[in-house]
C-alpha cells in the first residue's frame, strides 16, 4: 500500500470528503441493559453477534457535514498520492483540556488498512502540541469497527449517552490520557 500522508484539510479537499461513503456494515453491536433498583442503577454493555450483517448509517446528516466541519477546531485528512481517502474531525471546545473526535471516516475500499489508526495517532500528536491532556472518541454503539479501533489503540470505555444522535442512537465514549 502506498504511504499515507496526514495533513490539515484544504478547501480543495472538501468535495472529495463529501463523496466518502460514511455508512458501514456490522455483524456485531454493543447492546445496553439498564437495571434500576432502589438507590442503584446498573448499566451493562455487551457485544452481541447479529444473525446477519446490518448497514449502519452515519449518525450525522450528509447535508449538514459541511457546516459541522467548519465548527470543528481541526479537520485532518489522510491522503494517498495526494488524494483524500479519509478524515478526522476534532474539537477542543467540548470538554476542558480534551480533544474530542466527532467524525472519522475512510473510503470503504480502503478500510482495515491502518488509515483510521493513522488519523487517530496524528490527532493525538496534534492534541499534545496544543497542550491537551485527554482524547475522547465518540461513536454509535452499533459501530463495531470503531469500538474495536478504540480498544486496539488503548482507549478505555468512558461512558455513553442514550439518544445522543439525531437518529436517537446511543453514543459510546472511549477515552485515553495523552502523554
Amino acid at each position: 500500500m502506498p504511504e499515507i500522508e496526514i495533513r490539515p484539510a484544504v478547501p480543495q479537499d472538501i468535495p472529495l470528503l463529501v463523496e466518502i461513503e460514511h455508512h458501514t456494515q456490522s455483524n456485531y453491536v454493543w447492546q445496553m441493559d439498564r437495571v434500576v433498583n432502589d438507590g442503584e442503577i446498573n448499566v451493562h454493555f455487551r457485544e452481541i453477534r447479529l444473525p446477519r450483517a446490518v448497514r449502519i448509517e452515519y449518525p450525522r446528516k450528509p447535508s449538514l457535514l459541511l457546516t459541522q466541519w467548519t465548527q470543528r477546531t481541526q479537520l485532518l485528512i489522510a491522503a494517498i498520492d495526494g488524494a483524500p481517502v479519509g478524515y478526522i474531525g476534532l474539537s477542543d471546545q467540548q470538554a476542558p483540556s480534551t480533544a474530542w473526535v466527532n467524525d472519522l471516516a475512510v473510503r470503504p475500499e480502503l478500510r482495515r488498512k491502518g488509515i483510521a489508526s493513522a488519523l487517530v495517532l496524528a490527532s493525538q500528536e496534534w492534541a499534545i502540541q496544543r497542550g491537551l491532556r485527554r482524547m475522547i472518541l465518540e461513536m454509535q454503539s452499533k459501530n463495531h469497527a470503531a469500538v474495536r479501533l478504540a480498544l486496539k489503540l488503548g482507549f478505555e470505555f468512558g461512558g455513553y449517552s442514550d439518544h445522543y444522535y439525531s437518529n436517537q442512537d446511543i453514543a459510546l465514549f472511549f477515552a485515553t490520557y495523552l502523554r
